[in-house]
This record gives C-alpha cells, sequence and structure tokens, in this order.
C-alpha cells in the first residue's frame, strides 16, 4: 500500500524549512530555503532514505515553495499521497489553546495577531496563501507556538501596568517554543514512566532562541518568554530581560524605536556581547583560545538560565525533572554544567562522564542530584501528530 504523507511548513520573514513525513512519522524529505527576497537566496533539499542533497536557485517564499513541491512531486507523487499540511504558526494570542484546522476565520484571526509578531504572522500567512493555492481542497492547518501556553493561570501571564492595556490590546504574555516544550514533556513522561498529565517539569530549550518552562500536570503554568519572544533568557541575537528604562535612556541618546527594536532583536544576545558570533559552538572554541567576551557571552548567558529555572520552580508542587533540549542544550555539555553549578543550592548537580558522552534521551544527573535529562527536541513530528488528529478522514 502507498504510503500518506504530511508536509510541515515553517514560512519565516525570509527563509523556509520543510519536512515530508509518512503518517507513521517517518521522515522522507527535508530542507531549509535561507536569504529570500535578496540575491543570496538559496535552497537546500535533503532526501533522508538516500542520505543525500540537491541545491537549488531561489527567490521568494512562492518559488521556493513551488520548487520544493515539484521536486517532492517527482520523487514522492504528492498530487496522490499528500494528505494534509501542517503549519508552523508563531502567535495565535489568546484565541488559539490548540492547533485547529485553517479557514477563513482562522486565517483572519492569525491576521489579528498580527501586530503581536509582525515578522512573523505574515510570513505564516504567506506560506498558507501559496499552499492553498497549490492544493485549494486539501486540508491545512495551524500548529501554534503560543497555544502550549494558554494554560498559564493570570498570576503568571499579566504584566503589572494598567489593566486596560489588556482588556482593550491583549497585552499580556503569551510564551513561546510551545510546540517544542509540549514535545519533549510527553518523551518526559515516557522516561518518568508516568502519565502525561502527572507529570512536573522545568524545561530549557536553548537555540538562537531560548525559553523555559515549568510544566505542571503536563500543562505549562509559566514560561520565560513574553508578550514577544525579546523576553527571558539571553538568545542569539536577542538581549532577553532588559530595564525598561533602557528605551528612554537610548531614545535621549538620539535612537529611533526602531533602531532600538532591531538592536534588541538582532543586535544583543551573545552576538552583541561577544561582537564575534551569536553561535555558541564558535563562542567556546574562541574562549578556549583565551577570548574575553566570548567567554563573557557564555557566563551571563549559563547565569541567566539558571536564574530562570530557579525562578520557574516557584510554580511547581514538585520536580519530577530538569529538561534540557534544542540545539544548544543538547549538544554542549559545557552550558549545562555551567549551568548547573548555579544550581547546586536547589539539589542539582551532572555527572560529567554521562554529560560528555551523551545518548540519545540520556539522564546526566549524579547520583545525590535531582532528576536532569537531555531530550532531543521534534517539534515537526508534534505538527505532523496535532495535523494527523485533525484532518478529516480515514486514511
Amino acid at each position: 500500500m502507498t504510503q500518506k504523507l504530511i508536509l510541515v511548513i515553517n514560512c519565516g520573514s525570509s527563509s523556509l524549512k520543510f519536512a515530508l513525513y509518512t503518517t507513521q512519522l517517518t521522515l522522507l524529505s527535508e530542507g531549509l530555503a535561507e536569504s529570500l527576497n535578496s540575491t543570496n537566496a538559496k535552497l537546500k533539499i535533503d532526501f533522508c532514505a538516500e542520505k543525500r542533497s540537491e541545491d537549488f536557485a531561489t527567490n521568494d517564499h512562492k518559488s521556493a515553495i513551488k520548487v520544493i513541491i515539484s521536486t517532492l512531486q517527482k520523487h514522492f507523487n504528492l498530487d496522490t499521497n499528500l494528505i494534509g499540511i501542517g503549519h508552523r504558526i508563531v502567535h495565535g494570542g489568546d484565541k488559539f489553546k490548540q492547533s485547529t484546522l485553517i479557514d477563513q476565520q482562522t486565517k483572519a484571526e492569525i491576521e489579528r495577531c498580527t501586530p503581536l509578531a509582525p515578522l512573523h504572522n505574515p510570513a505564516n500567512l504567506l506560506g498558507i496563501k501559496i499552499l492553498s493555492e497549490q492544493y485549494p481542497d486539501l486540508s491545512q492547518v495551524a500548529v501554534f507556538d503560543t497555544s502550549f501556553h494558554q494554560t498559564m493561570p493570570p498570576h503568571a501571564f499579566t504584566y503589572a501596568i494598567p489593566y486596560c492595556y489588556y482588556e482593550l490590546d491583549s497585552i499580556r504574555r503569551y510564551g513561546f517554543h510551545g510546540t517544542s516544550h509540549r514535545y519533549v514533556s510527553h518523551q518526559a513522561s515516557k522516561l518518568l514512566n508516568k502519565k502525561h498529565n502527572e507529570i512536573s517539569l522545568v524545561v530549557a530549550h536553548l537555540g538562537n532562541g531560548a525559553s523555559v518552562a515549568s510544566i505542571s500536570n503536563g500543562k505549562s503554568v509559566d514560561t520565560s518568554m513574553g508578550l514577544t519572544p525579546l523576553e527571558g533568557l539571553v538568545m542569539g541575537t536577542r538581549s532577553g530581560d532588559v530595564d525598561p528604562g533602557l528605551y528612554d535612556y537610548l531614545t535621549s541618546k538620539g535612537l529611533s524605536s526602531e533602531d532600538i527594536s532591531r538592536m534588541l532583536n538582532k543586535e544583543s544576545g551573545l552576538l552583541g556581547i561577544s561582537g564575534v558570533s551569536n553561535d555558541m559552538r564558535t563562542l567556546c572554541n574562541q574562549a578556549n583560545q583565551g577570548h574575553k567576551r566570548c567567554q563573557l557571552a557564555i557566563d551571563i548567558f549559563c547565569f541567566r538560565l539558571a536564574k530562570y529555572i530557579a525562578a520557574m520552580m516557584v510554580s511547581l508542587q514538585r520536580l519530577d525533572a530538569l529538561i534540557f533540549t534544542g540545539g544548544i542544550g543538547e549538544n554542549s555539555a559545557l552550558v549545562r554544567t555551567q549551568t548547573i553549578k548555579h544550581l547546586t543550592i536547589l539539589g542539582f548537580s551532572i555527572d560529567e562522564a554521562l554529560n560528555n558522552t551523551l545518548c540519545h534521551n540520556q539522564t546526566i544527573h549524579s547520583t545525590r542530584s535531582r532528576p536532569i535529562f537531555v531530550i532531543p527536541t521534534d517539534e515537526e513530528v508534534m505538527i505532523v501528530q496535532d495535523t494527523l488528529a485533525l484532518i478529516p478522514g480515514k486514511f
């Protein structure tokens, strides 16, 4: 029997990621288009079973999707076998508490959230529009970064500003990376041999974007990101938390609001501190060679991460495990070690042998420590599962 397929699309402002899965969650192909709408645009498509890649010239989102679809059609006969498309949507506001089938009302609500994610939601909508034109009769599903955190209580999501701004403009903390936090929490429940609605975790998703979430009885009860993905941890190019008075000070120095937004989102974080890179691997290599600002960037990243991990525990009645995930969380033994050294007062300690010889879904804590796991995230699989759960009919 021919396998039916699900396509996952993550349409960014200047990039586009995709993945093609079978309904049995086997990854067949994935790829990335970068620097779209520029002269440096490029598209790479990987064919997983064949362990090979193909590179393509492309210009914008529409041309990239056209190449992706035509290439996958040749290899996997999408016209016959594709049964659904899942889209990663960054901001669903407080409307979407779970993934949903995409219709006109869904698109209108995503559009309504555009002021909360002006770089992301328009690109997400563009991906939906292009794929709807390509496959007008195919079911498509929106999977929101924010939906998992809609279980946060008001004392966790409300800002201490005049309440009318929440009532009139929905200004509140939303949180992001929800699809990753949700996936990892389900994997953790298996490792802990507990039902998902019984687990209590702190999850640190660490990549170029980074966030921490506390999960009680399988539900998000607090997280580090806020109204936008800028709040919280130090990240690759984002500052994370800063004194709001910084805006006034920088304005007095002649910077515009656009200048400040660009600086805090694209020129700060690890890149801003080090002056070298936003890539943790590069920073670690440079720090080993004596680069002081690279070492400072690592130190600040780990210290702020430890502070947030400690803060997340306030929302929990107990802690079953601390989880590291994401590109940095899964791959940087140094970051894990340095972070945990700040948390010894809370009963955490690392087994360095386990930490340095990491295997898939492994514990890295010492015998005297609270549990610490490293669990690879897989947001695309989560999107496939949500899409399969929502598309109509049997397959």
